[in-house]
Order: C-alpha cells, then structure tokens, then sequence
C-alpha cells in the first residue's frame, strides 16, 4: 500500500527574489539558492560548450565533482551548482 505524503509546497519560505545577468540578459532567481537551479528554471540548459567538439554542456552532478557546469563569474572560472544567486552576480558562458 503507498502511503499518500500530504503537499506542503504552500509552506515553502524563499527569500527574497533577485536579478542578475547571463550572457547579458536579465535572470530571475531567489537570493542564497544554488545559481544552477535559477539558471534550470530559466530554461538555460546549455551553461558551456565542450572544448574538444563544442558540444553543449549543462548541469550534472550539482554538487560540484563534475565540472559540467562550469561558467565564468566576474572574470573566475566556477561551478554554477557551487556558486549562490546574488543581486550582484554577472555570468557568461566559457
């Protein structure tokens, strides 16, 4: 028998909403969430292109340990999936 869980997705605080830039374009995201998951739920899929054949590259893992999700933030090569949404934030892809 499946136990039915009740919905609590009502219940769910964020904190407050932020804009930063991809590829020059205005993103909406949540401040303190992972950037990888604003940049999903924006429907940036391809964050990078592979070197070798420029194949489009996105999130993984999201935990850091592939590489996959590489971007450039302010000039440093970085993990979208280790990196936090700030107001800040300028992100382009490598």
């Amino acid at each position: 028998m499946i136990r039915l869980v009740p919905n609590h997705a009502g219940r769910i605080e964020r904190t407050a909403q932020v804009t930063f830039t991809f590829e020059g374009q205005p993103v909406h995201g949540h401040a303190g969430e992972p950037l990888v998951s604003a940049l999903l739920r924006a429907g940036h899929l391809s964050l990078r292109e592979a070197p070798n054949d420029q194949a489009p590259r996105g999130a993984f893992c999201c935990m850091g340990l592939c590489q996959e999700c590489t971007v450039r933030i302010h000039g440093q090569t970085i993990e979208a999936c280790r990196t936090y949404v700030s107001a800040d934030l300028i992100v382009e892809r490598i």
